[in-house]
């Protein structure tokens, strides 16, 4: 997806744009509501996050603005005002969505990819594949090269949360918050047993190519055996 970010916090900023562009999105982002009113009008986004409170142009009147330009564009709201009155507030502006802060990231990217299926109702998957190594989302079911592979739940999540983000690096992070859905470190070894399970019932079975690799320091990654 392409994504437009409109956030004055440099800090939030940083981390909503280093956690899309891990998941594979295109970001562009604004620091106030009149730069983000000019990139709203003169590109195409899929998906635009908003904060409430922005420097020159407030968030509000930033997506009134959109509407009355007729901008359909799916918006999420994000906002230290948590009440219900505020969230209402932003709903009736036109905003599609209000997440208040502080969130994790994880919701925040479901939250992202609900307003996108929306919008976009036949890209809604229920069938993965990477290399030879399919998941039907439905059955739940998973093969590699027609081999069917019997998995426990949370092995058949941290490999849907994998392959939907395949040929790229994971950090222990986004599986900790979309996998265990932990905001925090737990300190313990639960991921590298996981990963250590997933690898013996989809690699170590098989006479072809390792696709579930450790990028040391950095994450996981599940490659193609293409």
């Amino acid at each position: 997806m392409h994504i437009l970010l409109i956030e004055d916090d440099i800090n939030a900023a940083h981390y909503v744009i280093k956690g899309l562009k891990e998941s594979g999105h295109v970001v562009d982002h604004a620091s106030d509501g009149e730069i983000g009113l000019d990139m709203a009008l003169s590109s195409s986004f899929d998906v635009m996050v908003i904060d409430r409170m922005l420097p020159k142009i407030d968030g509000l009147s930033l997506i009134l603005k959109l509407r009355q330009e007729i901008i359909r564009t799916p918006i999420l709201i994000l906002s230290a005002l948590g009440e219900v009155d505020e969230k209402v507030k932003g709903l009736k502006a036109g905003g599609d969505d209000y997440l208040a802060k502080p969130f994790s990231f994880s919701e925040l990217l479901a939250r992202i990819e609900v307003l996108h299926r929306r919008t976009n109702p036949d890209t809604e998957e229920t069938f993965l594949k990477v290399g030879n190594l399919s998941m039907n989302l439905l059955s739940r079911e998973v093969h590699r090269s027609n081999i069917k592979i019997d998995l426990q739940p949370r092995e058949f999540r941290l490999l849907e949360f994998l392959m939907r983000r395949s040929n790229q690096v994971v950090t222990r992070t986004m599986l900790l918050e979309g996998v265990w859905e932990y905001h925090f470190d737990p300190q313990t070894n639960v991921i590298d047993v996981h990963i250590s399970r997933l690898r013996s019932k989809i690699d170590k079975p098989f006479n072809e190519n390792q696709m579930l690799f450790t990028e040391r320091g950095a994450g996981y990654a599940l490659r193609s055996d293409d």
